[in-house]
């Protein structure tokens, strides 16, 4: 947690004090009132929706010690008065957001951990909860939290990090070039861990090459002593392995991998099997959350988890543990007897194909379903990778196809161009408008598979789903 005087402080984010004593000692960094600790400081920054201005009076009935603004307001002043908060600081400056990532570096600067940057097409949020879940058994371990992976969140995850953290996880998105550059220049990574390059983002930065070399900003940022972890199943590779003069450890499912997964296996309930493999150490791993893909992020967190210093048991016993953050491949029932996979976080091509999959090698006693939105930021792949996504849903055993949005009208097409029954494939507008056509079909001990881009919301449909019908 950071910890230093306003004096400090002021020096750090470039500010002036406007009031407030230089002597104040501040204790954590909040952006948001909810949960905000007394004596933190409080950034007040302008968001796309709110003004942190509004909050500040909030703050400093809370107990925060100073408040960081972009704009003076004669109304902080009578705040600090009429509450009696002499002892609280408020610090101008330009940029809060800025003033936020300066504390992080500066605060970054004086920890001794391990700095684990994650990033990748699909999987990072995945691999970084299972990393946490391995490392946590041994280590003191701060890691992303919900989806903490940007300009802010990054930040407000290295100031959550204390002398005695062991291993700092922090994992880092993008949506254009130079992104992740800056968030390693924040968080100045030790280790590097690329779960793979993907169509994500397309739309952004325009070919795959593009995508490689926006991941590939982690992997230059980790310097000559550390460690880069790449998927060397992944035809970006090689390319990524040139950008550093670190180690390259690869992991993946082939045998000309240094850490790799053998041997998977599903049971009925989607959850994979195999055994890990890296060089005089071999175990056995089933995990406890579903997805023949997961194989690859449990070889990755191995892979880190071992160079770290864990032992092996200790690992397995971390990967069968892991639980993942909320919408990635939760399997539920719901009371009326509906098996439920909500893995509505977030869609590429790649990630939808895996969740169809995990899908379709679980044991359903009655149909299963596939409930698919709308993939973002494709760019000029989308016609394409929609229509291909129909196509693959058609050869797997789905008795039913749901697709929702415009886009996801081309999912519909390649499934009837691929041979499935017009009768079984129902388009909708939005997520609102599925849940009536999944009311009329679905019935007890069917499988419905919930998954599409943020932006489209379908966790409504899964809301849906699980709420009680009289």
């Amino acid at each position: 947690m950071l910890t230093l005087p306003v004096h400090t402080l002021v020096e750090v984010v470039s500010g002036s004090l406007l009031m407030g004593p230089e002597s104040t000692v501040v204790n954590g960094v909040s952006i948001d009132t909810r949960s905000l600790d007394p004596g933190a400081v409080f950034v007040a920054f302008r968001g796309e929706r709110v003004d942190g201005r509004a909050y500040v009076p909030e703050a400093l009935r809370m107990g925060a010690r100073a408040v960081i603004v972009s704009e003076w307001d004669d109304g902080i002043r009578e705040t600090v008065d009429s509450l009696g908060r002499h002892d609280a600081a408020v610090v101008l400056v330009e940029d809060p957001a800025a003033a936020l990532q300066r504390l992080a570096e500066h605060h970054r600067s004086r920890l001794h951990a391990p700095v684990i940057g994650v990033t990748g097409s699909t999987g990072k949020t995945t691999t970084k909860d299972m990393l946490r879940a391995v490392l946590g058994r041994t280590l003191r371990v701060v890691a992303t939290e919900g989806n903490q992976n940007n300009e802010l969140g990054v930040p407000l995850t290295i100031l959550r990090a204390g002398v005695d953290t062991e291993a700092l996880i922090v994992e880092m998105a993008m949506r254009g070039s130079g992104q992740i550059a800056r968030l390693c220049e924040i968080a100045h990574p030790t280790i590097g861990l690329v779960t793979n390059v993907g169509e994500t983002h397309m739309e952004l930065l325009g070919s795959q090459p593009s995508i490689a070399a926006a991941k590939a900003e982690l992997v230059k940022a980790v310097p000559r002593e550390g460690v880069v972890f790449l998927n060397g199943d992944d035809a970006w590779t090689d390319s990524l392995a040139e950008s550093t003069a670190a180690a390259i450890v690869r992991y993946g499912l082939g045998d000309s991998n240094d850490v790799r997964s053998r041997h998977v296996e599903t049971d009925g309930d989607g959850h994979p099997s195999f055994e890990v493999e890296a060089q005089q150490v071999c175990f056995p791993v089933t995990l406890s959350i579903p997805g023949r893909h997961n194989a690859y992020n449990a070889a990755a967190v191995a892979a880190v988890s071992l160079h770290l210093g864990v032992p092996p048991g200790e690992v397995r016993a971390g990967l069968e543990e892991a639980s993942l953050s909320p919408m990635r491949m939760e399997v539920f029932q719901s009371a009326g007897g509906i098996t439920v996979v909500n893995d509505a976080y977030n869609a590429s091509p790649t990630s939808m194909r895996a969740a169809v999959d995990a899908l379709s090698d679980m044991s359903v006693d009655g149909r299963r379903v596939a409930v698919l939105g709308d993939m973002a930021e494709l760019g000029s792949l989308a016609e394409l990778a929609h229509f291909e996504l129909g196509e693959y849903v058609a050869a797997k055993s789905f008795e039913r196809l749901v697709a929702i949005g415009d886009r996801a009208a081309r999912i519909a097409d390649g499934a009837r161009a691929a041979g499935m029954e017009p009768s079984r494939i129902v388009t909708a507008g939005c997520a609102d408008d599925a849940p009536p056509i999944l009311e009329e079909y679905v019935q007890p001990g069917d499988a419905v598979l919930v998954k599409a881009s943020r932006v489209m919301g379908l966790e409504r449909v899964v809301e849906a789903l699980t709420r009680p019908h009289a």
